[in-house]
């Protein structure tokens, strides 16, 4: 067989109940539907870290956090671009290989990271200096939209607002996606193998959709999210520092909740559109079934489930994620696979279709796993190091997962409690709650995760922290503020805005590139000395 062209479909933040096919009512997949039915559905995926970064990194290489170096968004900078990701290994075995869309490697997002070329989008609109637009900001001035600052929404205190976007579909970021895809595989040469990454930023909030698709779904439509009785039970340390940085803290309003489900089911549903579209233009272009097609998401969100927003908790709204994969003789049509998957098994399967080198990976190609070619019990996902870090091990029908911070096990039967609403005492189930307990901390030992397990005589034991300080005695601190120094420049209004407004919001960081670039706004804020 000639080697197939490979396609990852990606998006960001999509919880794994939110394909019709796979048992949603209310959303609306038509083009992901379709690749369940004429592929396989892998619904026990987890991501390996439940935030950006580390989980695209784990991706990319094929490994575990601990492997990569990354367990958070501030750790870009531990990765090394080495090129030993499994794109790099594409392009060594004759590939072409492109990307369109978010990577999120910062603080490095303008490099190629193995890519032979790329199509930036980034969340902010600016590559890593903060002031250099990525690609898409650039085509969004040329096309007449040069007025819109927040090109995907107004974050921060607006993060979890439903918000009309500040220009048309066919100018959208997700319309961009597509368009940029459809273009790569109408160009390209099929006598040579390609890959390509058509990255979505949504349904990463906020959820800013362009007409008509804001108007898709009612929110007196929507289901309330999933919240049990003893909510409180279930919540984590770093449950408590989302709501509260993300501004969903002071009280539920039951309206407000459907309204964010509907929004965020209009972002799916909008992606979905783009993908039936890049799904035709394989068709046409004769390249449909020999291209291995792969649907996923860097991880979950919470949605309002346990009055949770966000993800980096180890529940499943936050870690489990959608995995689909199609190629006619090797995915079976229709198929479920329920063995445990993770993001790191892109990589090998990639790879494996390709003919390229699959040393040194932490994955299995997902083919082999669907056939039972391997007999894998669990996955695993980490996020932080230390006393602030949670680690999950994940089975077919069990999760456990460890919070140092709150030096607790929680521990759910996914089995019998899909929605994971009731905690799993260890006197209830001692043996199963045992073997998950020695899998994780074994894992972690093995990874030389000391800062996780202790290690004594032949025996494991979780290691003491200190429980973090109260992050909810003043209601005003920790509040997520998001000053892009760029937009600042673009915001004043003679009048009105103050010079404090702008000074203000200036990082230092930003200081002396603000001041160089936007002299007339520094010196409006009185951060530069004024001309005479």
């Amino acid at each position: 067989m000639n080697r197939p062209n490979i396609l990852l479909l990606f998006t960001d933040m999509q919880r794994a109940d939110t394909i019709a096919a796979l048992g949603n009512p209310v959303i609306r997949t038509p083009s992901l539907d379709r690749l369940v039915r004429e592929g396989t559905s892998f619904t026990r995926c987890f991501t390996p870290s439940p935030v950006c970064l580390p989980a695209r990194y784990c991706m990319h290489y094929g490994r575990w956090p601990h492997h990569t170096g990354c367990t958070d968004n501030t750790e870009g900078d531990k990765v090394q671009n080495d090129g030993s990701s499994y794109v790099g290994r594409l392009t060594r075995s004759g590939y072409r290989t492109h990307c369109i869309g978010k990577t999120h490697f910062a603080p490095h997002d303008d490099q190629l990271w193995d890519f032979q070329s790329r199509e930036t989008q980034t969340d902010g609109g600016m590559l890593s200096d903060g002031f250099s637009p990525d690609d898409y900001v650039r085509h969004l001035r040329a096309s007449g939209f040069g007025h819109v600052i927040d090109h995907h929404g107004r974050f921060a205190d607006w993060y979890y607002l439903p918000q009309m976007a500040g220009m048309p579909a066919h100018l959208h970021p997700t319309q961009w996606i597509g368009d940029r895809s459809i273009s790569f595989i109408e160009q390209a040469d099929q006598a040579k193998p390609w890959y390509l990454t058509a990255s979505f930023i949504h349904p990463h909030p906020p959820f800013a959709l362009p007409t008509p698709w804001y108007r898709l779904y009612d929110s007196m439509d929507m289901p309330d999210p999933a919240v049990p009785a003893d909510r409180d039970a279930h919540l984590t340390w770093v449950n408590k520092l989302q709501n509260r940085y993300k501004y969903r803290d002071q009280g539920i309003d039951r309206h407000l909740l459907r309204q964010i489900k509907a929004a965020y089911y209009g972002c799916i549903s909008f992606v979905d559109f783009q993908i039936g579209r890049i799904l035709s233009a394989l068709e046409q272009s004769g390249q449909l079934d020999n291209t291995v097609i792969l649907f996923s998401s860097d991880h979950g969100e919470f949605l309002g489930d346990y009055h949770n927003f966000g993800k980096r908790s180890m529940h499943d709204a936050s870690t489990r994620v959608p995995m689909i994969a199609r190629l006619p003789g090797q995915f079976a049509a229709g198929a479920v696979c329920t063995t445990p998957t993770s993001l790191v098994d892109i990589g090998p399967t990639a790879c494996a279709f390709a003919g390229a080198e699959q040393t040194g990976f932490d994955g299995l190609p997902l083919h082999e796993l669907a056939s039972g070619q391997h007999q894998r019990e669990a996955v695993f996902s980490q996020h932080l190091r230390g006393g602030k870090a949670q680690y999950l091990v994940a089975t077919r029908d069990w999760s456990l997962f460890w919070s140092a911070a709150d030096q607790r096990e929680y521990v759910y039967h996914r089995a019998v409690d899909p929605l994971q609403q009731q905690l799993v005492s260890e006197v209830w189930h001692p043996r199963e709650i045992g073997h998950l307990r020695h899998m994780l901390q074994e894992f972690l030992h093995v990874g030389n995760q000391h800062d996780a397990v202790e290690h004594t005589n032949g025996r494991y034991a979780w290691r003491h922290y200190e429980e973090p300080a109260d992050i909810l005695a003043d209601p005003s601190a920790g509040l997520q503020i998001q000053p892009q120094a760029w937009a600042l420049a673009q915001t004043i209004i003679p009048g009105y805005t103050t010079p404090t407004d702008i000074a203000n919001r200036v990082r230092p960081k930003d200081m002396a590139e603000f001041v160089r670039r936007f002299p007339e706004a520094a010196q409006f804020a009185g951060l530069a000395p004024t001309k005479t």
